[in-house]
C-alpha cells in the first residue's frame, strides 16, 4: 500500500511539473520583445573592442619586457604565462558572482571598467621615462628594471587579470541568452553562435595584430598601449548603450553552494537504499524552476551514490514546505552534480594542450625578429604581427567550417551540427601535435642558416631567411583553433547545467590558466636541467639554444594527451535533457486567449518515457 502512495504522489507530481511548465512558456513569451538578434551590435562591439584592447596590450608584451624593460627571455616569458595563467583563473570568481548574485550584466560592467585601469596604469608606464630603465639597443650588460618599475607593471597585469575574470565567462553565455537555447531551436537556426562569436573575435584580433603592433613597433609604445586603452574605453560605453534591449537572466543562486548541498545530503544519507524506481526519488519543479527554464536535468544511472540526496525518508516534511536543501536534494539538483563531474575529464584534456603550447608564440616572436622581414626597402612585417597568418586561417576555416563541412558531414553522420563536439575537439589535438613537429623542422632550419653565415654568436643578427618559413605553424595553429577552441567551449556550454553557464565557461579559461602554470614549470625545469653550455633555452642568444628539442618534448606531451582524450570521450555520455518546446502557431494564442500551448519533451519517446543513458560519444 505504501508503494502505491508513493506511485500516486509521483503522478501528482509529474501533473504539477507540466504545469509549471506550461506557466514557463508563457513567460518566457511575455520577454520574447527582449533580446535577439538586435542586441549582438552592442555585446558584439563589447567583446569586439575588449579583444582588440586586450590582442594589441598582450600580442607584443615579450617585446616590451626584453627591449624596454630589459628582462631575461625566460623571466619575460614566464611573466606573460603567470598572468596570462591569473588572467584566466579569475574568470572562476567573476562566473561565480554572476550565477550567484550579480548577474552577468553588472559582471561585466564591473570587469570592464577594472580592465581599463590596468590599460590605463601600464600606457603611463610606457609613457613615463622614470618608470622604464635606460634603452639598451645592443642587448648586452643591459641595466634591467627596478623593483619600483616591475611593481607598476605587476599592478596593472593584476588589474587587466581581474578585469578579464568579469568579462571572459560572462560575455559569451550572455549573448547565448538573448537566444532560445533549446536542442530544438538551435538545430532550426542556419548559423552557429559560438563559431559567429570566435569569427568576430578574431576579426579584432587581427586588425590588432596588423594595426596596434605596427605603432608599437614603428610609432612608440605610447601610442602602442594608449590605441588599446581607448578602444576599451569605447567597448564600455557601447555595452551600456544596449542595456535596455538586453534579455537579463535572475541569477539562481551559488551553484557551488548547491553542488556542496547535494554533496552533504548524500553523505548524511549513505546507509540509505536508493529505489529501482527513479520517480520514487524527491522532484520539485517549483523549487528548481529557476534552474531549469529550457528544460530539467532527467535522472541518469551513471554515479547513482549521489541518487542518496535524492531519497525520501520519513523525517522529511515535503508536502507543507521546502526541504532542507543540505538533507534533500532535487533530482535536477543532483544530475546538475552529476553533469559536473562528467564533463572534468574532458576538461582536463584541454590543460595539457595549453601547457604545451602557452610558450610557443613568445618563442616564435623571438625566432622571427631574427629572420628576414623585409617586404619592400622600407616596410618590414612586424615579429608579432606574424599571427595575422593563424589567425586569417582562423577566421577562413571558421566561415568554411559552417558553410561547406557542416553540411558535408552532416549527410554521413545525420548529426545536425555535421559532427559532435568532442569530435571536433578531437581533431583539434592532433592538428596541435602537428603544429609543433613543424615548427621543431623550421628552428632547425633557421639555425642551420645561421651557421652557415657564421651568425650562431650573434644574438642580434638578422638571419638571412625568410620569416615566412613560419608562416605553416602559424596556418595550423589557426586551422586547431576552429576545432578545439570553438569545439571546447561549446562542450562547456552545452553539456554543463543551464544556471552554471558562467562558471562552465569560466572553466574554459581556468584551463588555459592552468595550463599557463604548468608551461611556466615546465619551462623553467627545462632552462635550468637542460645544461649551461647547450642550455634549451638560453636568456639572451636563441641561436645557441635548441628549441626545437623544446618543441619534440611538447609534441610527445601531446601525443599522450591525445590518447586520454580519446579514452575519455569514448566513454563519455551526453546529458539528458527534458526540454519543453512550443508546437508551432500556437505560439501566437498564448497571450491572446485562453489555449494552454502543447508541449514536446524531446527526451521522451512515443509512449511517454523518459529514454536515458544514450551514449554519443565522438
Amino acid at each position: 500500500m505504501e508503494y502505491l502512495e508513493k506511485e500516486n504522489m509521483a503522478n501528482v507530481d509529474q501533473k504539477q511539473e507540466k504545469i509549471e511548465d506550461e506557466k514557463k512558456i508563457i513567460m518566457r513569451k511575455k520577454k520574447k520583445k527582449l533580446g535577439g538578434i538586435k542586441t549582438m551590435p552592442f555585446i558584439f562591439a563589447n567583446e569586439i573592442c575588449d579583444k582588440f584592447a586586450a590582442t594589441g596590450f598582450h600580442s607584443n608584451m615579450i617585446t616590451y619586457l626584453t627591449q624596454e624593460l630589459n628582462m631575461p627571455l625566460v623571466q619575460a616569458s614566464n611573466t606573460l604565462t603567470n598572468f596570462g595563467g591569473t588572467a584566466n583563473f579569475t574568470p572562476l570568481f567573476g562566473a561565480l558572482v554572476a550565477d550567484s548574485f550579480a548577474g552577468r550584466f553588472w559582471t561585466i560592467v564591473a570587469g570592464s571598467i577594472i580592465y581599463e585601469l590596468g590599460l590605463i596604469s601600464v600606457t603611463i608606464s610606457a609613457v613615463l621615462p622614470t618608470l622604464r630603465p635606460p634603452p639598451c639597443p645592443t642587448q648586452v650588460n643591459c641595466k634591467e628594471a627596478s623593483g619600483l618599475q616591475l611593481w607598476v607593471l605587476y599592478i596593472s597585469l593584476l588589474l587587466s587579470s581581474l578585469g578579464s575574470g568579469g568579462i571572459r565567462p560572462c560575455v559569451v553565455t550572455f549573448a547565448a541568452d538573448q537566444f532560445d537555447m533549446t536542442k530544438s531551436s538551435v538545430t532550426a537556426r542556419s548559423w552557429n553562435l559560438f563559431n559567429w562569436y570566435y569569427f568576430s573575435m578574431g576579426m579584432a584580433t587581427l586588425t590588432a595584430l596588423t594595426f596596434v603592433v605596427y605603432i608599437q613597433d614603428n610609432v612608440g609604445w605610447g601610442w602602442g598601449l594608449g590605441v588599446p586603452t581607448i578602444a576599451m574605453a569605447l567597448s564600455i560605453i557601447a555595452f551600456l548603450v544596449g542595456s535596455p534591449l538586453y534579455n537579463n537572466i535572475k541569477p539562481a543562486g551559488s551553484p557551488l553552494v548547491r553542488l556542496a548541498q547535494v554533496i552533504v545530503a548524500a553523505v548524511k544519507k549513505r546507509k540509505e537504499v536508493v529505489p529501482e524506481n527513479p520517480a520514487l526519488l524527491y522532484e520539485n519543479r517549483e523549487l528548481d524552476a529557476d534552474l531549469s527554464l529550457h528544460g530539467r536535468l532527467v535522472h541518469t544511472n551513471q554515479f547513482k551514490w549521489f541518487d542518496k540526496a535524492a531519497v525520501v525518508t520519513n523525517s522529511h516534511a515535503t508536502d507543507s514546505k521546502p526541504p532542507n536543501l543540505w538533507k534533500l536534494a532535487t533530482v535536477h539538483r543532483v544530475e546538475e552534480l552529476k553533469c559536473i563531474i562528467r564533463m572534468l575529464p574532458i576538461w582536463a584534456a584541454g590543460i595539457a594542450l595549453i601547457a604545451s603550447s602557452s610558450h610557443l608564440h613568445s618563442f616564435t616572436i623571438l625566432q622571427a625578429r631574427s629572420m628576414e622581414r623585409h617586404l619592400s626597402h622600407s616596410f618590414q612585417i612586424p615579429p608579432a604581427s606574424m599571427s595575422i597568418f593563424g589567425n586569417i586561417t582562423m577566421l577562413v576555416g571558421l566561415v568554411m567550417y559552417e558553410r561547406l563541412f557542416v553540411p558535408f558531414a552532416r549527410r554521413f553522420t545525420g548529426n545536425p551540427s555535421g559532427i559532435t563536439c568532442l569530435q571536433r575537439m578531437g581533431v583539434g589535438f592532433v592538428i596541435n601535435i602537428l603544429t609543433t613537429v613543424v615548427a621543431s623542422f623550421v628552428e632547425i632550419k633557421r639555425k642551420a642558416v645561421a651557421a652557415d653565415h657564421n651568425l650562431l654568436d650573434d644574438p642580434k643578427a638578422i638571419i638571412p631567411i625568410s620569416i615566412f618559413w613560419l608562416v605553416p605553424q602559424f596556418c595550423l595553429h589557426g586551422v586547431a583553433e576552429v576545432f578545439m577552441s570553438v569545439g571546447h567551449l561549446e562542450f562547456l556550454y552545452d553539456q554543463s547545467p543551464e544556471s552554471m553557464r558562467s562558471t562552465a565557461a569560466a572553466l574554459y579559461w581556468i584551463a588555459i590558466s592552468m595550463g599557463n602554470y604548468i608551461g611556466t614549470l615546465m619551462v623553467s625545469l627545462v632552462h635550468k636541467y637542460s645544461g649551461k653550455k647547450s642550455n634549451w633555452l638560453p636568456d639572451r642568444n636563441l641561436n645557441r639554444g635548441r628549441l626545437e628539442y623544446y618543441y619534440w618534448l611538447v609534441s610527445g606531451i601531446q601525443v599522450i594527451n591525445l590518447l586520454y582524450y580519446v579514452i575519455c570521450s569514448w566513454l563519455y555520455t551526453y546529458k539528458p535533457l527534458e526540454e519543453v518546446s512550443e508546437i508551432c502557431e500556437e505560439d501566437k494564442e498564448v497571450l491572446a486567449g485562453d489555449k494552454i500551448p502543447s508541449m514536446i519533451l524531446d527526451s521522451r519517446n512515443a509512449h511517454g518515457e523518459v529514454e536515458l543513458g544514450r551514449n554519443e560519444t565522438a
